[in-house]
């Protein structure tokens, strides 16, 4: 058995599937399978109930702690050794939600890559809870996330402060709006949201942070039962919702400033919700006795393009 046996079994038992294994290792189904029946008779025991999907027996399972926590020391001891040798090559694996990763990451990876040439990025979209999820199971190395509380194991770092803002089309304030936007604004601030009651919305879903912090100021304003013309994940379809008029939505502001040309701003009023609509977005990553310097020049690399 050595390190490749363990890393293909790993493999395996997440995809729970041969072929899709196979494809995912670049090697042949016939090649893995030989690999796992050596693995079998070498330590006595069954390791596979081979149906579709395939399931672990308890002897898998066990096998399967071990070869993460092999790969993971393997992994942390290679990217030690080419931080001592300064010859940097290697995949860091960084996860963001789609519209955030969109915004930051393309500049962040480009002056990233001027320091490491040899260094792979592989970039992950997810929400940010899968992301938290990936972070902890250890298939991203880096995860840029709303963590809303500490994480077993999980070392954070602050990014940037985010805050929501409430976005309405011009034409359809005028038309559901009785009140001009310079009292809107005031009754927002004072913490007043009952003007929104007829006002339709396009919004996130309730696991987005978008979606929640929408819900959250609706249900303050005794609004338990309001208007919604459209739902996505994709803030950016969400905006694009809002631009058409077909709903008001919530989004950071970050986000707007980034992908909104000034014109399409123009054609909206844009009221900010205060601290109640503001979180901080952090950097995660795994806890370990050795940090990999690649992912420390990362976070500078994106500290430097956002704040």
């Amino acid at each position: 058995m050595n390190f490749s046996s363990m890393e293909y079994f790993v493999v395996l038992a997440q995809e729970r599937n041969f072929t899709r294994a196979a494809e995912r290792l670049h090697i042949t189904q016939q090649s893995l399978s030989s690999h796992v029946a050596g693995m079998e008779k070498e330590l006595g025991s069954q390791l596979l109930v081979r149906r579709v999907p395939l399931e672990l027996t308890y002897a898998g399972e066990v096998l399967l702690r071990y070869a993460t926590d092999f790969q993971k020391t393997h992994s942390d001891m290679r990217r030690e050794f080419c931080d001592i040798s300064q010859k940097q090559k290697g995949l860091l694996r960084v996860g963001a939600a789609a519209t955030r990763g969109q915004m930051i990451l393309p500049e962040t990876v480009a002056l990233f890559q001027e320091s490491y040439p040899n260094i792979g990025v592989e970039l992950t979209e997810a929400s940010n809870g899968e992301l938290q999820q990936k972070l902890l199971k250890g298939t991203i190395d880096l995860a840029i996330a709303d963590f809303p509380e500490a994480l077993p194991g999980v070392r954070l770092a602050e990014f940037y402060r985010e805050e929501n803002a409430l976005l309405i089309e011009k034409r359809l304030f005028a038309k559901v709006f009785v009140i001009d936007a310079e009292e809107c604004e005031r009754r927002f601030r004072a913490g007043d949201y009952s003007v929104l009651k007829k006002c339709p919305f396009v919004l996130g879903g309730i696991e987005d942070i978008d979606g929640r912090i929408g819900r959250d100021v609706l249900k303050r304003a005794g609004i338990d039962d309001p208007v919604i013309t459209a739902t996505s994940h994709n803030v950016g379809l969400l905006l694009r919702l809002c631009l058409c008029g077909v709903g008001a939505c919530f989004c950071p502001q970050k986000i707007v400033q980034s992908i909104l040309t000034p014109q399409q701003a123009d054609s909206l009023w844009m009221f900010r919700l205060g601290e109640e609509a503001a979180y901080l977005i952090q950097f995660g990553c795994q806890a370990q006795s050795y940090q990999w310097s690649v992912i420390e020049r990362f976070i500078a690399c994106a500290k430097a393009i956002v704040c």
